[in-house]
């Protein structure tokens, strides 16, 4: 165990880093939907408050330092009656991402993909071989300054993106169409990628000089539900790896946020040089224990080892298999215990303090050495 009582921050990175910490971290993922849907006093407090009520070891976004910028295409979002409309322009056509507002997730869904045809991964290449990015000063100050107001009271994020595949499977094409196109017309949906990505690489390099967020994050909801283990190979871990080997060079963090089924994915996960793999989520909802975790992966930080599912349960449940999950492990260096993904709104405020509260004083082993 760490020798004096850490800060949330000194916490969160020495369990990132697979050192010593004063105890487990503990960090329930809460959306804007969580408080709209509890009871008073709760329904009328904001995030924050309800993790400074709980006792959450926090983790924070904050503004990033990048900019976007095009000469000869735009790409322009507008928002009406619960409709978001993204239009995608270039000299040679236009393309449209459609997104409905879900009141009760308080989250956009996409309804309607922009790329349809060869044509459109034509014009979406278009799209992303115009686009540059650049420093942004006024977002890397009101990044300083609320790096500077949170403090020791959380570790900060920043997010670079999603790698190429999975970008085009969740946003540009939709997970069927996908697939058909990737098979259909190889080489054009793989030019589009590597479009894709030198952009992705050009966000990781500013970032890596300039942010001033303690962490920074590629949004990957990897699963082996949407793409196969050899589309990972072949689309995912190249890309990966290359922006995890600028950051590491930079003297930088990399987590990679995959709340999917990635058992399968584990021993090629294993030779990214990411520091830790966020919203790890247990069967039944994802497919990978913290065992499987530690087993494959024995020098990556695993953030989250629970499921939704196992917190519609009691405190008591949720705390059981919580301590046969953490039982099993040879040590528990590199564990931050997380609801991985988002927090159901079914699980009251009064039974994730429970929880907290037994996480705090769990006998955490830091031994042996890593």
């Amino acid at each position: 165990m760490a020798s004096h009582s850490m800060t949330p921050k000194e916490r969160w990175l020495a369990a990132i880093g697979m050192q010593p910490v004063d105890r487990l971290p503990f960090w329930p993922k809460l959306s804007g939907a969580y408080a709209r849907a509890q009871a008073a006093p709760f329904n009328g407090m904001g995030v924050e408050a309800i993790h400074a009520w709980v006792g959450s070891d926090r983790h924070v976004g904050i503004a990033d330092c990048v900019r976007e910028v095009r000469r000869r295409t735009s790409v322009a979002t507008t928002q009406e009656d619960g409709v978001r409309r993204t239009v995608y322009r270039t000299s040679h056509g236009e393309m449209v991402l459609e997104c409905s507002f879900d009141a009760d997730s308080q989250s956009w869904h996409p309804m309607r993909f922009p790329v349809r045809d060869l044509a459109d991964i034509r014009l979406m290449t278009e799209v992303f071989e115009d686009l540059a990015v650049e420093l942004d000063a006024e977002k890397l100050q009101r990044g300083r300054d609320q790096a500077a107001a949170i403090g020791q009271g959380a570790v900060t994020v920043n997010n670079i993106g999603e790698s190429p595949l999975m970008y085009w499977v969740e946003w540009l094409a939709g997970v069927e169409n996908a697939h058909f196109l990737l098979l259909d017309h190889q080489a054009e949906v793989e030019t589009l990628f590597a479009a894709i990505q030198r952009t992705l690489v050009d966000r990781t390099k500013l970032l890596c000089e300039h942010s001033p967020a303690d962490v920074l994050y590629l949004v990957e909801n990897t699963s082996t539900t949407l793409i196969s283990p050899d589309q990972y190979r072949a689309y995912c871990l190249p890309q990966v790896g290359e922006h995890a080997r600028l950051i590491q060079a930079a003297g930088r963090i990399l987590i990679l946020h995959m709340c999917g089924h990635l058992k399968a994915l584990l021993p090629d996960l294993a030779r990214i040089p990411a520091r830790a793999f966020e919203a790890f989520t247990s069967p039944t909802l994802g497919n990978t224990t913290l065992l499987d975790g530690r087993s494959a992966c024995p020098d990556t930080c695993l953030i989250g080892g629970t499921n939704a599912m196992l917190w519609t349960r009691s405190a008591a449940e949720i705390i059981a298999r919580i301590e046969h999950d953490l039982g099993v492990l040879p040590h528990h260096r590199g564990i931050v215990v997380t609801s991985a993904g988002v927090m159901p709104p079914l699980c009251q405020p009064e039974t994730i303090r429970q929880v907290c509260e037994w996480v705090k004083a769990y006998p955490a082993r830091m031994d042996p050495a890593v």
